[in-house]
Protein backbone atom coordinates (compact mmCIF):
# COMPACT_ATOMS: atom_id res chain seq x y z
CA UNK A 1 0.00 0.00 0.00
CA UNK A 2 1.49 3.34 -1.01
CA UNK A 3 1.43 6.22 1.40
CA UNK A 4 -0.98 8.87 0.16
CA UNK A 5 -0.27 12.12 2.02
CA UNK A 6 -3.19 13.82 0.26
CA UNK A 7 -5.71 11.31 1.69
CA UNK A 8 -6.67 13.60 4.65
CA UNK A 9 -7.37 16.42 2.19
CA UNK A 10 -9.75 14.16 0.27
CA UNK A 11 -11.74 13.49 3.43
CA UNK A 12 -11.44 16.87 5.12
CA UNK A 13 -12.00 19.91 2.89
CA UNK A 14 -10.12 22.10 5.38
CA UNK A 15 -6.97 19.94 5.44
CA UNK A 16 -3.88 21.36 3.77
CA UNK A 17 -0.84 19.30 2.85
CA UNK A 18 2.76 20.56 2.63
CA UNK A 19 5.31 18.08 1.28
CA UNK A 20 9.08 18.44 1.66
CA UNK A 21 11.36 16.36 -0.57
CA UNK A 22 13.66 16.52 -3.56
CA UNK A 23 12.19 18.27 -6.64
CA UNK A 24 11.97 15.07 -8.69
CA UNK A 25 10.00 13.31 -5.95
CA UNK A 26 7.71 16.30 -5.49
CA UNK A 27 6.96 16.39 -9.23
CA UNK A 28 5.44 12.90 -8.97
CA UNK A 29 3.68 13.77 -5.70
CA UNK A 30 2.17 16.87 -7.30
CA UNK A 31 0.81 14.78 -10.17
CA UNK A 32 -0.76 12.45 -7.60
CA UNK A 33 -2.28 15.41 -5.73
CA UNK A 34 -3.81 16.61 -9.01
CA UNK A 35 -5.19 13.14 -9.68
CA UNK A 36 -6.69 13.15 -6.17
CA UNK A 37 -8.17 16.60 -6.91
CA UNK A 38 -6.54 18.26 -3.90
CA UNK A 39 -3.91 20.30 -5.75
CA UNK A 40 -5.43 23.58 -4.51
CA UNK A 41 -4.58 22.54 -0.93
CA UNK A 42 -1.23 20.92 -1.67
CA UNK A 43 2.09 22.76 -1.73
CA UNK A 44 5.70 21.73 -1.77
CA UNK A 45 9.02 22.61 -0.15
CA UNK A 46 11.71 21.40 -2.53
CA UNK A 47 15.23 20.59 -1.42
CA UNK A 48 17.26 19.06 1.37
CA UNK A 49 14.98 18.41 4.36
CA UNK A 50 17.80 19.46 6.69
CA UNK A 51 18.20 22.84 4.95
CA UNK A 52 14.68 23.76 3.78
CA UNK A 53 12.94 26.04 6.25
CA UNK A 54 9.77 24.47 7.60
CA UNK A 55 6.95 26.91 8.30
CA UNK A 56 5.26 26.55 11.67
CA UNK A 57 1.78 25.83 12.92
CA UNK A 58 1.28 22.28 11.64
CA UNK A 59 -1.14 19.89 13.35
CA UNK A 60 0.62 16.73 12.10
CA UNK A 61 3.97 15.91 10.54
CA UNK A 62 4.56 12.66 8.68
CA UNK A 63 8.15 11.36 8.77
CA UNK A 64 7.99 8.29 6.58
CA UNK A 65 10.91 5.96 5.88
CA UNK A 66 13.41 8.73 6.49
CA UNK A 67 15.18 8.34 9.82
CA UNK A 68 16.85 5.03 8.97
CA UNK A 69 19.16 6.82 6.51
CA UNK A 70 20.96 8.74 9.27
CA UNK A 71 22.79 8.33 12.57
CA UNK A 72 20.96 8.91 15.83
CA UNK A 73 22.23 12.48 16.50
CA UNK A 74 21.20 13.53 12.98
CA UNK A 75 17.74 11.98 13.49
CA UNK A 76 17.35 13.82 16.79
CA UNK A 77 18.37 17.10 15.14
CA UNK A 78 15.85 16.58 12.34
CA UNK A 79 13.09 15.65 14.79
CA UNK A 80 13.85 18.83 16.74
CA UNK A 81 13.23 20.76 13.52
CA UNK A 82 9.95 18.88 13.02
CA UNK A 83 8.98 19.60 16.64
CA UNK A 84 9.50 23.34 16.06
CA UNK A 85 7.19 23.24 13.02
CA UNK A 86 4.27 21.79 14.99
CA UNK A 87 1.74 23.80 16.95
CA UNK A 88 1.37 23.01 20.66
CA UNK A 89 -0.26 19.60 20.99
CA UNK A 90 0.70 18.71 17.41
CA UNK A 91 1.73 15.17 16.57
CA UNK A 92 4.46 13.51 14.62
CA UNK A 93 3.79 10.23 12.83
CA UNK A 94 6.94 8.20 12.11
CA UNK A 95 6.86 5.19 9.79
CA UNK A 96 9.91 2.91 9.99
CA UNK A 97 11.11 -0.68 10.04
CA UNK A 98 11.53 -1.28 13.79
CA UNK A 99 13.42 -4.38 14.91
CA UNK A 100 12.91 -5.91 18.34
CA UNK A 101 15.52 -5.18 21.03
CA UNK A 102 17.33 -8.42 20.08
CA UNK A 103 17.90 -6.79 16.64
CA UNK A 104 17.44 -10.18 14.88
CA UNK A 105 13.63 -10.26 14.84
CA UNK A 106 11.24 -9.81 13.22
CA UNK A 107 13.07 -10.92 10.07
CA UNK A 108 12.26 -8.03 7.69
CA UNK A 109 13.23 -5.15 10.00
CA UNK A 110 16.34 -7.10 11.07
CA UNK A 111 17.38 -7.60 7.43
CA UNK A 112 16.63 -3.96 6.75
CA UNK A 113 19.09 -2.99 9.47
CA UNK A 114 21.78 -4.87 7.54
CA UNK A 115 20.79 -3.06 4.34
CA UNK A 116 21.21 0.28 6.10
CA UNK A 117 24.59 -0.79 7.46
CA UNK A 118 25.75 -1.70 3.96
CA UNK A 119 23.99 1.04 2.00
CA UNK A 120 24.31 4.22 4.06
CA UNK A 121 27.21 6.00 5.75
CA UNK A 122 25.59 5.73 9.20
CA UNK A 123 21.96 4.64 8.90
CA UNK A 124 20.21 1.95 10.91
CA UNK A 125 16.85 0.35 11.55
CA UNK A 126 16.28 1.68 15.06
CA UNK A 127 14.53 -0.20 17.84
CA UNK A 128 11.51 1.34 19.52
CA UNK A 129 13.67 2.36 22.52
CA UNK A 130 16.14 4.12 20.21
CA UNK A 131 13.39 5.95 18.30
CA UNK A 132 11.68 6.87 21.56
CA UNK A 133 14.96 8.34 22.84
CA UNK A 134 15.38 10.37 19.62
CA UNK A 135 11.83 11.68 19.81
CA UNK A 136 12.02 12.54 23.49
CA UNK A 137 15.41 14.24 23.05
CA UNK A 138 13.75 16.36 20.32
CA UNK A 139 11.04 17.44 22.77
CA UNK A 140 8.26 14.98 21.99
CA UNK A 141 6.27 13.10 24.64
CA UNK A 142 3.77 10.26 24.83
CA UNK A 143 5.64 8.14 22.32
CA UNK A 144 3.78 5.00 21.29
CA UNK A 145 4.33 2.26 18.70
CA UNK A 146 1.63 0.63 16.61
CA UNK A 147 2.08 -2.50 14.51
CA UNK A 148 0.85 -2.51 10.94
CA UNK A 149 -0.15 -5.43 8.72
CA UNK A 150 3.16 -4.74 6.93
CA UNK A 151 6.72 -5.16 8.27
CA UNK A 152 6.72 -1.49 9.31
CA UNK A 153 5.68 0.19 12.53
CA UNK A 154 4.00 3.56 13.12
CA UNK A 155 5.22 5.64 16.02
CA UNK A 156 3.12 8.51 17.33
CA UNK A 157 4.37 11.29 19.58
CA UNK A 158 3.02 14.62 20.75
CA UNK A 159 4.57 18.06 21.06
Amino acid sequence: MALRPWWPAQHNPQAEIVAADWPSVLAVASENARAAQVQDRYRTLAGDAFKVEFPGGFDVALVTNFLHHFDSPTCTSFLTKVHAALKPGGRVVVLEFVPNPDRVSPPVPARFSLAMLAGTPSGDAYTFAELQQQLEAAGFRNVSAHALPTPETVLLAQK
